[in-house]
């Protein structure tokens, strides 16, 4: 998508109106603005800290933030997304330093991907039929759906997926995009 793109220009527009809510103390803002955002910046946070309570933990303050800084944002020095971004990995990484958390990788012992999908944090797997989407990740080839999972459930970056399954960043890219094609397709058929 490029920064012309409407669809992103108004997701841009929302977060904005969102923000200049919240920073009038708006609480039902607020909870659409997490509700939103949150996804995305635990995403951040957890490829920094790798540590998932971590993480939770670290979400919860930068909203908290979010919510007391609100009056500071400024559309002219950006979007909305990267303002709560740059909260979000600044946080992280700080607290990545006072505690210094050691960043683990995936081994044998980390409980199925498939169960952690459907973790009670997770709120768009509430609006899905755990049996269907498992069934529509099954779908998908071997090396694709772990891809997947590692980026959307895990917080991988591209670079460390590249590296991870000893592939060029592009093919990590074409295998995101292809499978998450066909999981919104399966998904679709199955509502």
């Amino acid at each position: 998508m490029s920064r012309g793109d409407p669809l992103l220009v108004t997701e841009d527009v929302k977060d904005e109106a969102l923000l200049f809510a919240v920073a009038r103390q708006d609480r039902v803002a607020f909870r659409s603005l997490y509700d939103v955002a949150a996804p995305k910046l635990f995403a951040t946070i957890l490829r920094i800290v790798r540590n998932r309570a971590a993480a939770e933990e670290i979400l919860q303050d930068v909203f908290l933030r979010i919510w007391q800084n609100a009056e500071r944002f400024s559309p002219e020095a950006g979007p909305a997304r990267a303002w709560m971004n740059t909260i979000a990995r600044n946080r992280a990484i700080d607290v990545l330093r006072q505690r210094s958390f050691v960043p683990v990788s995936g081994g044998d012992s980390e409980p199925d991907m498939y169960e952690r999908v459907a973790e009670d944090r997770d709120r768009e797997a509430d609006m899905i039929n755990n049996a269907s989407l498992r069934h529509c990740l099954e779908t998908i080839e071997a090396s694709a759906r772990d891809c997947v999972l590692l980026a959307y459930y895990e917080g991988y970056s591209r670079e460390e997926l590249a590296r991870r399954f000893d592939r060029p960043v592009n093919t990590i890219k074409t295998w995101l995009h292809r499978s998450l094609a066909v999981l919104r397709d399966c998904l679709d058929g199955a509502a």
